[in-house]
């Protein structure tokens, strides 16, 4: 992955980490975007795999779903409801009430759906004093980082992806099903073409075709692997920020160590395709 400060007509680059991540200066995400940002837009989000916009007071859920339709359609989540006439927008929102914050495992958002999104584009606009960070950690430099012994190993293997228990666990809704699909354990990203790892500790519950035990002791491996610091960054919100992952390429964890404080925003997810 080339690291360097990239540079763009319409903004300004500041790189996160060697691995991954990039703040964009100079674009309001609240206007329409010409021609030229979005082209450059989607480089920069293909080159650093999140994107971080901060600043963006003037965001309205019509601009959000706008900014999120230049990559795709808008999908909409396949177990929690959209925000009152916005189907597209979940609502992000933890306070002194919660039991539990979305996200506070290492996943790969929906990757249980037979077409798993491509990104998502989360907007924070309520942050506690101090805390409620998101980590991200790079699936390409997680594969890249493997031996070539166990590149081979994992390549044509497929791993199943199922919701249920997540979902199960949280709404206690038992007689409802949730998505449950296979996908390459490896899979190649179809607008870069590098490697990535698939399997995510929140979603993935076995390897298809090897014995259990050997499923389990694979993907503890690679679920611990996925933790390296050296994949990482550790983004520090700042109210009226926006993220923008690539679910295709990249895990997340959301940090919760702000209880009972409160940290609220909106999600928009773009719709991706079937892993290959």
């Amino acid at each position: 992955m080339d690291n360097g400060i990239r540079e763009y007509q319409s903004f300004r680059v500041k790189p996160s980490a060697v691995a991954l991540g990039a703040e964009l200066l100079d674009i309001d995400l609240s206007q329409p975007l010409t021609d030229l940002q979005v082209a450059e837009v989607k480089d920069a989000f293909a080159r650093y795999q999140v994107i971080f916009f901060r600043d963006q007071r003037a965001l309205t859920h019509e601009a959000h779903k706008a900014f999120g339709r230049h990559f795709g359609n808008l999908a909409i989540h396949s177990a929690v409801a959209g925000i009152d006439g916005h189907p597209e927008i979940v609502a992000i929102h933890a306070d002194a009430n919660s039991k539990y914050v979305a996200g506070e495992n290492w996943h790969s958002d929906l990757s249980c759906d037979a077409e798993p999104p491509l990104g998502s584009i989360l907007y924070i606009h309520t942050l506690p004093p101090v805390g409620g960070d998101t980590c991200f950690s790079s699936m390409v430099a997680a594969y890249d980082a493997l031996s070539d012994r166990m590149k081979s190993y994992l390549d044509g293997l497929t791993a199943v992806h199922d919701a249920n228990p997540v979902y199960h666990a949280l709404f206690k809704d038992y007689d409802k099903r949730y998505p449950c699909n296979s996908h390459p354990v490896v899979r190649t990203h179809p607008v870069t073409g590098r490697k990535c790892l698939f399997v995510n500790g929140s979603y993935t519950t076995r390897i298809e075709g090897v014995p259990e035990e050997e499923s389990a002791a694979i993907l503890k491996f690679l679920f611990d692997h996925v933790k390296n610091p050296n994949f990482q960054i550790r983004f520090r919100w700042e109210p009226h920020s926006v993220a923008f992952w690539d679910n295709r390429a990249v895990q997340h964890l959301a940090v919760w160590d702000y209880f009972p404080s409160v940290r609220s925003g909106f999600r928009v997810t773009v719709a991706g395709d079937k892993p290959y």
